[in-house]
């Protein structure tokens, strides 16, 4: 197999564009909600406004454009081509840096940051601080392959090590929220010597029983957050962790269904005071849903709950962590857990702002918390 690092252009068929508006057309609508709130799901009048403006004035040639000039490129890593972004920084000294995304977000999540990691001179920032960036889609993601067999956490991760390596760093760090966490935690329990560290921006660290029963004001609201999520805030990943195929079906064929299944995550789990656009604009949700519509992703995204959703907090890390957590973050461990499975805690932030989606929503203070986190690893 080769390990050839290709480049890879963005130039989506116009017919493609122009079916995805025949079918947003096309839609068949249900019945208005019973509430006049989201706790049965997107409202209608929300759901048509974001399909008309995708229909009519969402351009996608400008996020394709976009992708091109960052520089993209595909490899084949175990049997499965990989899709990913690399932009090396102008200074000599950058420390490279594995940033993977989760579920329902995209490489698109980290346009905001690339620039200001890379070339921090060039943003008002330290020159000491800057990265090397590589961002892979994750394997059934984006413009990787779908693939065949299955790809868990521990095999990402060890596929990213093989791309850094494959890319000629020897050494690197990895970040990751959601998904990315998982694989970053998996790339740091590795024991591969080329691995600094690690810094994570969706701490998962269970509590051990005596932890609950001593527990502190403050890690009694996690853990009242952890029972809302369960009760009233996962059955998506219930669904995609026990019958992605099913879902997919669903999903590939309706543009709107497809939005409507990763919009509401936008609006729940965003600090966004109820409404996602007043943190991100339409058309940045839309690019992001482009990446899942375009390469018709949604059974193999949602796969890799069913393979690994029992595995997101399996591993212990021993490398250097760091950990940010926003304040509005689907759930979070206090550091106290947290040092339960990351023994060797060199950074905690708690950020005054900000949810699931960090880079995306709050890039300024996500460029904060990465530069500090890795510091102390470089």
């Amino acid at each position: 197999m080769s390990e050839a690092v290709i480049p890879f252009h963005l130039n989506v068929a116009e017919s493609e564009l122009d079916a995805l508006r025949a079918r947003l057309a096309g839609t068949r609508w249900p019945e208005r909600e019973t509430v006049d709130d989201w706790s049965q799901g997107v409202p209608l009048d929300r759901a048509q406004a974001l399909a008309a403006h995708w229909r009519e004035h969402y351009d996608w040639r400008a996020c394709e454009a976009r992708l091109n000039a960052l520089g993209q490129y595909r490899t084949s890593i175990d049997g499965t081509g990989i899709h990913f972004l690399h932009v090396r920084s102008p200074e000599p000294g950058a420390l490279p840096l594995v940033m993977t995304h989760g579920w329902p977000g995209s490489v698109i999540e980290f346009l905001k940051v690339i620039g200001p990691l890379t070339d921090p001179a060039a943003h008002g920032g330290d020159p000491r601080d800057a990265f090397h960036v590589v961002a892979p889609s994750l394997p059934g993601y984006g413009f990787s392959d779908r693939p065949a067999d299955r790809w868990p956490v521990e095999r990402i991760a060890a596929a990213w090590i093989t791309l850094m390596k494959r890319l000629g760093y020897d050494r690197f760090v990895a970040q990751g929220g959601d998904w990315g966490s998982a694989v970053s935690s998996a790339i740091g329990a590795s024991g591969d010597p080329a691995v600094a560290g690690i810094h994570v921006n969706m701490v998962v660290a269970p509590p051990a029983r005596e932890d609950i029963a001593a527990a502190t004001p403050e890690e009694q609201r996690a853990l009242a957050a952890m029972q809302r999520y369960m009760t009233d805030g996962n059955g998506y990943a219930r669904q995609q962790a026990t019958r992605p195929q099913t879902l997919g079906y669903g999903l590939t064929d309706s543009p709107v269904g497809q939005a409507m299944w990763i919009y509401e995550k936008f609006r729940e789990w965003s600090d966004c005071d109820g409404d996602p656009l007043n943190v991100l604009t339409i058309d940045e949700i839309l690019d992001n849903l482009m990446l899942y519509w375009l390469p018709g992703t949604a059974a193999s995204s949602a796969r890799l709950y069913w393979e690994s959703f029992d595995r997101f907090s399996a591993s212990r890390v021993e490398v250097p962590v760091a950990c940010s957590v926003f304040p509005k973050e689907i759930f979070s461990a206090s550091r106290r857990w947290a040092e339960r499975r990351y023994p060797h805690i060199v950074h905690w932030g708690e950020p005054e702002c900000g949810g699931h989606f960090a880079a995306f929503e709050r890039p300024a203070l996500f460029i904060e918390e990465v530069r500090a986190g890795f510091r102390p690893m470089r």
